[in-house]
């Protein structure tokens, strides 16, 4: 059985080889798709992990936001006293408001203006996970204090840099003067290019206009031991309608629905993935057809000489998959820098994942397996007939 399968493997190499300029055409064509294929999945992977990141940092076991929150990047306002009727439930240990708001940021060295994610919270709380925001907790407490995301576009000027050699920097922010007194990383994403974090007092203050009992999420320590589903249902239950109560992972469920289901771009990185799909199918299905064609002579004589279709039909689908392979190497490399470029230019979340790796080869054998199955008719049509 394996030196049957190893001659026909021989014979699918050689069919291949033999035309070398055709075999190149065909691994480039496929490395193409894998490329197209590993971008689109990548860029959607980053609208996913950068858009679910602020959910991901909040230090919290459930949080509360509107009955019309779609996307913490447009999220709605809600009376704060919803947080405080929560707080009269006995599994609650603790809960704390968190205001959001975009913000104009005047870059320190050029003047110019960019738009900011600005977080409001108490510093006596801890809504968020990041060490640095523990750390610098006593100079939020201090007005017009801010910390900065580190990770954020380069546009907002060199930030990162000017505080480790200054230990401070100060700009504006809503044209207010502030200073920046640490960083934290986070991360840019397709909803704010940056974030900046501060006191709920200096939120207020930069945003006049703000109500200050009106916030847009509210943070749930519960106590130990509580069930964080139940408790979310129970609450859900017992206030007002205008309110939903979400663990962190339904927070960020949401918030990826919301991107891949309701804005036009997470539906283009979904399509286009298809789409590089289907060039692939095409590109390999001409390779394969072509071969078939030219050899339709010498496959006519080995049936004639007793090889059944069978035998045929499993050179071609060997010549398919050792097109996947050779096609998958150079494509996944050359995909692997794609990556790192583009993060470097972004500074979205863009790297591979065995899982991601792994799915794109499945669809590449699957792509010339398909393409394959669409040349066996003309396959069958070699007639031993037409030797003699």
């Amino acid at each position: 059985m394996l030196r049957k399968c190893f001659r026909t493997t021989l014979l699918a190499w050689r069919q291949l080889v033999k035309e070398k300029t055709r075999l190149a055409i065909a691994v480039v064509g496929i490395a193409f798709a894998n490329i197209l294929i590993c971008a689109q999945m990548g860029f959607e992977a980053s609208l996913f992990d950068s858009s679910t990141a602020p959910q991901r940092g909040l230090d919290a076991d459930l949080v509360v936001v509107s009955s019309h929150f779609k996307s913490v990047y447009s999220v709605k306002n809600f009376s704060r006293e919803r947080l405080y009727q929560a707080l009269g439930f006995a599994e609650v240990e603790s809960v704390s408001p968190l205001y959001m708001g975009y913000g104009k940021w005047r870059n320190p060295q050029t003047r110019r203006i960019q738009s900011i994610l600005v977080f409001g919270t108490d510093p006596r709380t801890t809504a968020f996970k990041f060490p640095e925001v523990h750390q610098n907790r006593s100079q939020l407490q201090k007005l017009n204090t801010v910390l900065f995301d580190q990770a954020s576009i380069p546009e907002f000027g060199p930030i990162a840099t000017l505080f480790q050699q200054q230990s401070t920097v100060e700009t504006e922010l809503n044209d207010v003067s502030i200073r920046v007194v640490g960083l934290f990383i986070l991360g840019a994403s397709f909803g704010a290019y940056g974030n900046a974090i501060t006191s709920d007092s200096t939120f207020l203050h930069l945003f006049p206009d703000h109500h200050p009992n009106q916030i847009q999420i509210g943070l749930i320590q519960l106590k130990p031991g509580a069930d964080a589903q139940q408790i979310a249902k129970i609450l859900t239950d017992d206030l007002p309608d205008d309110v939903m109560i979400l663990t962190k992972e339904d927070f960020a469920r949401v918030e990826k629905a919301y991107w891949a289901k309701t804005t036009p771009i997470g539906f283009i990185f979904g399509l286009g993935v298809i789409v590089s799909f289907i060039v692939g199918i095409a590109i390999v299905y001409q390779i394969i057809y072509a071969d078939v064609a030219d050899h339709l002579p010498q496959y006519s004589m080995l049936k004639a000489i007793g090889y059944s279709d069978r035998y045929l039909i499993v050179v071609l689908i060997q010549e398919a998959l050792l097109l996947a392979v050779l096609g998958y190497i150079p494509g996944f490399i050359v995909s692997l820098g794609l990556y790192q470029l583009a993060a470097a230019a972004t500074m979205l979340p863009m790297f591979m994942t065995i899982e991601r790796s792994v799915t794109v080869f499945v669809l590449t054998v699957a792509m010339c397996l398909i393409s394959t199955a669409s040349t066996m008719r003309k396959l069958n049509s070699a007639d031993p007939a037409d030797v003699f």
